[in-house]
């Protein structure tokens, strides 16, 4: 048997396979993740390689996987990621089929990174992996539960530094998805400031695969929620701003194509095509950058914080309130699963689903969820 790139693991798997013909024939099937890795040399000098990534409980590696092709199938079978379904996007607790929940839109964002990454020769599976394990630890009511959960703990909340705690302690009944690194830092740090689009500072070991999703992330959720504000009324296509429609166009899937583009054009050095020595990184042309950040200012504005600050943001505000102090001085009725003293009420709430959330205040506090009851009832 030839083994593309090392000799096969002590511990891999043989299997026997039946033949109509002669004896059976035994086959080494570590042979499939040694194909797959070989592939990923195919790949820029600058992307990541799974056969370089580790853990912080090393494994036995898997015959027919990746590290980073774990790592995305343990984030898609977890407990958080199947709650992202009933999860907010904009519209809290949305009741119509076709709205945008954190579910679809990562789903939306790994599609954006795959195909960004694959374009500059990058690593695909690493990128899917960050992109779907990015959102994993938001709260019900989206960011309104986020922010009113930040200024009751204590210690602060993100969604970014929830995500992470979710795959390295939470998941499994407290063990954790054991992720690679180049994954856990990926997820951590997917977040970017307010302002700009491309602003903050970038850790300089964040691999470009993480970069990549970082971008992926404003791109999916500026054009679906825009589908979603022209679908619910709240805005229309001649409110767009001028400078967006002609850089972007009027549809969403050729303003998408036109933010991925140009992503690819301007980070081409990452390919290593151009034979350079310096690291590169992920970036847009800076006429792309102000048109985003135009747009992104637009949506804010007209869309996020009307969104937020309307009657249901108000009311899923006032739901967290609740919940945080009903469950602060209840420590006693929060699941046993959720045992750290100082994060116990946190890691409860940040765990609930829109719906499970609304339902359990209504449990402590009958009426408080009306508007959304009201809502339904139309």
């Amino acid at each position: 048997m030839w083994y593309p790139t090392r000799p096969p693991d002590a511990s891999c798997r043989r299997v026997t396979l039946t033949q109509t013909q002669g004896p059976p024939r035994f086959v080494n099937l570590s042979v499939v993740r040694h194909r797959l890795e070989q592939r990923e040399e195919s790949l820029s000098p600058f992307a990541a390689r799974s056969k370089d990534s580790s853990r912080e409980t090393p494994e036995s590696p898997s015959d027919v996987r990746t590290e980073y092709q774990r790592d995305r199938d343990r984030i898609i079978h977890s407990k958080a990621f199947r709650r992202l379904k009933h999860k907010t996007q904009v519209f809290i607790a949305p009741s119509g089929d076709h709205y945008v929940t954190r579910l679809t839109h990562t789903l939306e964002v790994a599609q954006i990174a795959r195909t960004i990454a694959r374009a500059l020769n990058l690593n695909e599976d690493l990128a899917e992996a960050i992109a779907l394990g990015h959102d994993l630890g938001h709260t019900p009511f989206g960011h309104v539960g986020e922010r009113e959960v930040d200024e009751l703990h204590p210690a602060g909340f993100t969604h970014a530094g929830h995500s992470l705690r979710l795959v390295e302690k939470l998941e499994r009944e407290g063990r954790g998805l054991n992720l690679t690194f180049d994954v856990r830092h990926g997820i951590a740090n997917h977040s970017k400031p307010r302002d700009d689009v491309m602003g903050g500072t970038t850790p300089h070991d964040l691999t470009l695969e993480a970069q990549i999703v970082r971008l992926s992330d404003a791109f999916a959720y500026l054009n679906h929620d825009i589908a979603d504000a022209f679908r619910a009324g709240v805005l229309d296509s001649d409110d767009m701003p001028k400078v967006v429609t002609e850089r972007l166009g009027e549809r969403h899937s050729k303003r998408l194509d036109e933010m991925v583009t140009d992503v690819v054009s301007a980070s081409w050095d990452a390919t290593g095509d151009d034979g350079l020595d310096s690291h590169p990184s992920i970036r847009m042309s800076d006429e792309m950058r102000e048109t985003v950040n135009v747009l992104r200012d637009f949506m804010i504005e007209r869309f996020y914080l009307p969104e937020n600050e309307g009657e249901e943001g108000i009311a899923a505000r006032e739901i967290v309130r609740l919940l945080y102090r009903h469950f602060d001085d209840n420590r006693s009725t929060i699941p046993g699963e959720y045992h750290d003293e100082e994060w116990a009420v946190v890691d409860y709430i940040a765990g609930m689903t829109d719906q499970y959330a609304i339902r359990m205040a209504e449990r402590i506090e009958p009426g408080i969820g009306k508007v959304f009851a009201m809502r339904r009832a139309r």
